[in-house]
């Protein structure tokens, strides 16, 4: 498993957060019936771990990572728990120097170029550029290409489903973040058919633009 196959593999990775470790699984479920087989667990939650452990084990074709990874320790843990890859909101030095070597894929978060620069330099070209909205969106991503043309981000924080075609339209954008897939009055409702059907729709709708109709910067 590479970086590159996660942002591959759907033009959204839905962004997670679980309260109940029984939701896990048909949650997943129902995401990739829908067609967005990448998503993350945030650890935000006591049953996070847990909940990546139960969509590894029982959801196998999912490709689930965590993130809100905040030093190497939680990189360890999430491995332990057989996350596909590691995502964390920044970059320390400590989780920079640790996820070359790690076990599995490590996404860095930046919002500057100074971070992104610092990132790169250790040899990470698939980025996350978090809190994408407040740390200037598309304009901050157009800025990002000519001086960084070789990497690729994964833009997450603030994305909703409108916005989400401006993003994905950038020449330097793979995929974006959507807590959208799964509101969490859904998910406590276990209305796993409704999530489905927006996880469907969404592609349907962002309808993967072919790479020559995407805006250039």
């Amino acid at each position: 498993m590479r970086m590159e196959d996660v942002f591959s593999a759907s033009p959204v990775i839905a962004v997670l957060t679980i309260n109940d470790v029984r939701h896990a699984a048909p949650l997943a479920r129902a995401l990739l019936v829908g067609g967005v087989p990448a998503m993350e667990v945030t650890l935000r939650t006591p049953c996070a771990l847990e909940a990546v452990r139960v969509i590894a084990d029982e959801v196998p074709d999912a490709l689930c990572g965590a993130s809100t990874i905040l030093s190497a320790r939680d990189l360890y843990a999430a491995y332990k728990a057989g996350a596909a890859y590691a995502a964390s909101p920044g970059a320390s030095t400590e989780l920079l120097d640790v996820g070359v070597s790690a076990p599995l894929p490590y996404l860095p978060g930046i919002s500057t170029a100074t971070e992104l620069m610092a990132a790169y330099e250790r040899g990470y070209d698939h980025i996350k550029f978090f809190p994408a909205a407040a740390a200037g969106g598309v304009p901050m991503l157009k800025a990002f290409a000519g001086p960084f043309h070789q990497v690729k981000f994964c833009a997450t924080g603030g994305i909703t489903r409108q916005s989400s075609p401006h993003y994905l339209a950038q020449s330097n954008v793979m995929c974006v973040g959507g807590s959208w897939l799964a509101p969490p009055s859904l998910v406590e409702a276990g209305d796993w058919e409704a999530i489905e059907n927006i996880a469907r729709s969404t592609i349907d709708d962002l309808s993967l633009a072919p790479m020559d109709r995407r805006e250039r910067p």
